[in-house]
């Protein structure tokens, strides 16, 4: 009797993963939207995008962060404040990093797509070419004194699709697709994001 209830419960709401996916789906279009206005950005400015999403988190959090250093300052200033009055400013600046933690999750998710669109275009360069260049960075600088596949010419790096791993020559050959924009809102999401084999677990 139960399994019976159990499934006619199933077919009519659905199972909690096909609920789950369906909740998702909506990050996954925005995802592919996003995506298809990145074919005409240059490799610098595709990679720029990683700055600015920064400074727009840094922007969303600008005033709470204000807030919390005004609070750690006045302790800072006074070295001699009284204990009680002091006790109260940490519960306002533990208030505040709680609410920091709330507007923070707010900002990531609103960056969700656009960052998920950056990370499938530069997959799909990759694997539509055998060498990316773009202007050199000091990451860019340091990184190449440790993998061979990335190279500096003058004020210029260049990546190839190729690399060494465990003794094999590996040839980057993926680009997401839904299920894997998928595993990855859910991952964001801190939970776990089981997956058949060759669904593309790894990417």
């Amino acid at each position: 009797m139960l399994d019976f209830i159990n499934k006619t419960i199933t077919k009519v709401f659905g199972s909690k993963s096909t609920r789950d996916i369906r909740e998702i789906m909506p990050l996954v279009e925005k995802t592919k939207a996003e995506f298809a206005k990145l074919a005409s950005l240059s490799n610098d400015q595709l990679r720029a995008k990683t700055d600015e999403f920064k400074q727009r988190i840094r922007n969303y959090l600008a005033d709470i962060d204000n807030e919390i250093a005004a609070y750690r300052k006045q302790v800072d200033d006074h070295p001699d404040m009284d204990p009680d009055d002091k006790e109260k400013i940490y519960k306002e600046i533990d208030a505040l990093g709680k609410e920091r933690d709330k507007k923070l999750e707010e900002v990531l998710l609103e960056l969700l797509p656009e960052a998920f669109a950056v990370v499938k275009e530069t997959a799909r360069r990759f694997f539509e070419n055998k060498t990316l260049e773009a202007t050199a960075t000091r990451l860019d600088r340091d990184l190449s004194v440790k993998f061979p596949n990335i190279q500096i010419q003058g004020e210029k790096v260049i990546y190839q699709n190729q690399w060494m791993a465990a003794g094999n020559m590996i040839t980057w050959d993926m680009v997401h697709y839904d299920v894997q924009l998928i595993g990855g809102v859910v991952l964001h999401q801190g939970k776990i994001a089981e997956m058949a084999t060759g669904e593309g677990k790894t990417l």
